[in-house]
């Protein structure tokens, strides 16, 4: 009787199948290659070009990023200026708005109604606020619990609008 598995043929057949696969990956690939080729002609053909295509990319990640950050020196700062004026309103009428260049605390969530302006942004710290004339008046500030400092300006800036 003959040996039912024969090295040979398997070895064979092995072979063979493994060719086969060989072919049909490298099929697979050479046509992934083309379509992508023939969509970026067709695109440069309409007018876009693929630099245009990667600045677009680039813009949009770009975009992506926040502009405005809420640090937890600005929040803490927030949490001081309503510890203050809790003595004179209720707590929930003091809202934040963060800016570009600096973060608002605001009455009433009313543009113009602005308690005081934090400038955390840069190595000098500062309080503003606002007069009558609607200018802003800066203070420099070394530490944050400096704000305490302020503590009779803060309410007396809640007093304009009451």
């Amino acid at each position: 009787m003959g040996d039912p598995f024969d090295f040979n043929e398997i070895l064979m057949s092995v072979s063979y199948f493994s060719s086969i696969t060989t072919k049909a990956l490298t099929q697979f690939i050479n046509d992934s290659i083309n379509q992508r080729l023939k969509s970026a002609i067709d695109e440069n053909s309409s007018g876009v070009t693929l630099n245009r295509l990667h600045e677009q990319l680039e813009d949009e990640t770009e975009s992506e990023k926040p502009k405005i950050v809420t640090t937890e020196e600005e929040i803490t700062g927030f949490n001081i200026v309503k510890a203050i004026l809790c003595q004179k309103v209720e707590i929930d009428r003091i809202i934040a708005r963060d800016t570009q260049s600096y973060f608002g605390i605001l009455l009433d969530d009313n543009n113009r109604k602005p308690i005081c302006r934090l400038h955390f942004n840069a190595k000098q710290k500062y309080i503003g606020f606002l007069n009558e004339e609607r200018k802003e008046e800066r203070f420099s500030i070394e530490s944050i619990s400096d704000i305490y400092k302020f503590t009779d300006k803060l309410l007396d800036s809640i007093t304009l609008y009451e």
